[in-house]
């Protein structure tokens, strides 16, 4: 199936710029109806074509998922780009702010904000709900402005179009066959991609409907599928693996998405024992969009490349052209771009993550692969998640490696076990083993707080 047209574009966004389908269904489950969605989004379409905003960016700080996609549809119709934050916290919209000048934010909650920002608040009801007038909308036009998480280093921005970002949505409703009957629940922040494209625009296109409320604990996930009778799970690996040895009673479910991060083959496994639903794993980042899934309980070993994507490996690096991608991303001469994963190919369309290029480092002259050392731990008894990375320590270039352990093991015996599985270079110098490795609010890893909690520890180590 091939990338879609500008033409396909322009007759899908005319659709989704018109009075919704089913105008009296709730977007959010018992809050707000697509109809007040879309005359809300009438309310900021006008708002935004009357302010002053000197081309910069609208900073949207909303929390209800119903505002959210109003400000989306706002933005898609006539207005500048939204610029999604990766934290509501004052410091870090403050340091956005200093970066990119925005002087209005769109809040449906009392937050501060930095000096001089407007707060744009919707207020229902102040102007009819009706057809949105045909605009000419170009694909490329950027719409939205997002921040990777900043679990590995300063954040950075990055912009999508509105082609990237309605291309996948359309994708992946039509691909997995979301519907108006769906509802979906939600454990990942709609500032993050993934949450944004599943729990906010994935909906949108295929008028399902969305709880509004982010579920992160067990409790709060089960009692969110149960009491709504969810149809949908947007999970990601952490929750999942929380979600282990609780089954959801009186399941409603027939489909699950992990993303963000890898899945761990025990946890998805014991999902499906569990649930009896099999969870559908899309790879792919910030940046690039998705690029491919898979589902473990149907035997998929490798990923299966998107059908919009075209792709190929060249020594063990992955590179894709995608009408997804972030337009930004530098490619060669063909549109091709060199992802950070090294892979090897399965079947015709399909390949096997082998690790990231930059987790193979070198200990003593020795070249050393963290992710492999990772995968090693875990299989150790008492041990349910590790966390692999190494710090530049005295003033050469020498590595050391470190490891932070989930779970209760035996120390001795994890030394013994490591001592047997990994050459002695590759043997982590310093192990922290907790109850829970820290993690970003998408669920990710959090390797800032990680690396903070070995500081200390290397400062001795010259």
């Amino acid at each position: 199936m091939p990338t879609h047209s500008d033409k396909y574009l322009e007759e899908q966004i005319q659709k989704i710029l018109s009075v919704p389908r089913y105008p009296e269904k709730y977007y959010t489950l018992q809050g707000y109806t697509y109809g007040e969605v879309y005359q809300m989004s009438l309310e900021f379409a006008s708002l935004f074509s009357s302010m002053d905003h000197g081309d910069r960016p609208i900073c949207l700080c909303a929390k209800n998922k119903a505002v959210i996609a109003a400000s989306l549809l706002a933005a898609l119709f006539d207005g500048p780009p939204l610029l999604l934050p990766y934290s509501h916290s004052i410091n870090v919209l403050s340091e956005m702010h200093d970066s990119t000048g925005f002087r209005f934010a769109v809040s449906d909650t009392d937050m501060a904000l930095p000096e001089g920002v407007e707060v744009i608040i919707p207020e229902l009801g102040q102007l009819p709900a009706k057809r949105l007038l045909k605009v000419e909308t170009d694909p490329d036009r950027q719409w939205l402005m997002l921040y990777t998480g900043g679990s590995t280093g300063t954040p950075r921005i990055w912009s999508k179009t509105v082609s990237n970002l309605l291309s996948e949505a359309l994708y992946q409703s039509r691909k997995h066959h979301f519907s108006p009957a769906d509802i979906l629940v939600s454990t990942v922040s709609p500032y993050h991609i993934y949450g944004l494209l599943f729990s906010i625009l994935v909906p949108l296109v295929s008028s399902a409907c969305v709880i509004d409320e982010i579920c992160a604990f067990p409790n709060e996930i089960i009692t969110a599928i149960q009491q709504h009778s969810a149809t949908i799970l947007i999970g990601v690996p952490i929750h999942y693996r929380a979600l282990r040895d609780h089954p959801i009673t009186g399941n409603s479910l027939n489909m699950a998405f992990s993303s963000t991060g890898a899945l761990a083959e025990e946890d998805g496994s014991d999902f499906f024992r569990q649930n009896g639903v099999g969870i559908i794993e899309i790879y792919g980042s910030t940046e690039t969009g998705g690029i491919a899934s898979r589902c473990r309980s149907k035997g998929e070993t490798g990923f299966t490349v998107f059908d919009d994507i075209k792709w190929k490996i060249k020594d063990q690096r992955l590179y894709i052209r995608s009408g997804f991608i972030s337009p930004e991303i530098k490619t060669d001469k063909n549109g091709f771009y060199k992802t950070d994963d090294r892979v090897m190919p399965e079947g015709e369309n399909g390949f096997v993550i082998l690790g990231r290029s930059d987790a193979v480092i070198k200990v003593a002259g020795k070249r050393v692969d963290m992710e492999e050392i990772r995968d090693k731990l875990r299989k150790i008894a008492g041990v349910r998640d590790s966390v692999v990375i190494s710090i530049f320590i005295g003033k050469g270039r020498e590595n050391a490696i470190a490891a932070v352990i989930e779970g209760s093991p035996d120390k001795a015996e994890l030394r013994k076990a490591l001592s047997s599985l990994l050459e002695p270079y590759a043997i982590p110098r310093v192990i922290r083993i907790v109850d829970q490795i820290p993690s970003t609010p998408s669920g990710k890893h959090d390797r800032e707080a990680i690396e903070q909690m070995f500081r200390a520890e290397f400062y001795g180590l010259r």
